[in-house]
C-alpha cells in the first residue's frame, strides 16, 4: 500500500504520513511549519480535519475558518479547499473513501 508509515514532503513546510487505511477510510497526519500553505485543491472524498496542535486558517469554497488544538472541521466532496498554518502545528486528516491517489504516491 504505497506510502503508509512514511513521512513525505508535499509542499514547502508541509509533510504528511499516511497512518493507516481500510477499505473505505484512511487517516494521515500532516505537519506544517508556521506560514506553510496547503495549496487549494479538491477531490471526490469527504474529509474531516482535526487539529492536533497549532492554529490553521482553512478556506473551504468561499468560507474561511480558523481552528486550533482540539477543534475539527468537515470538507464536503468536490469542494475547493486549502489551508495556511498560523503557527507550527499538525492536523489529523481522515478521508472516505480511501484516497487511492495518495497511496499511489501522487501529490494532491
Amino acid at each position: 500500500m504505497g506510502q503508509i508509515g512514511v513521512w513525505e514532503s508535499v509542499e514547502d513546510g508541509v509533510k504528511r504520513n499516511i497512518l493507516t487505511s481500510g477499505e473505505d477510510l484512511m487517516i494521515m497526519e500532516v505537519r506544517f511549519t508556521n506560514g506553510a500553505i496547503g495549496n487549494k485543491h479538491q477531490h471526490p472524498h469527504e474529509q474531516i480535519s482535526y487539529c492536533l496542535d497549532g492554529q490553521f486558517e482553512f478556506t473551504i469554497g468561499t468560507a474561511h475558518k480558523i481552528i486550533e488544538k482540539g477543534e475539527s472541521l468537515y470538507i464536503p466532496p468536490n469542494t475547493l479547499h486549502g489551508v495556511k498554518a498560523l503557527s507550527d502545528g499538525s492536523l489529523l486528516d481522515s478521508f472516505s473513501p480511501v484516497r487511492e491517489d495518495l497511496l499511489e504516491g501522487k501529490h494532491s
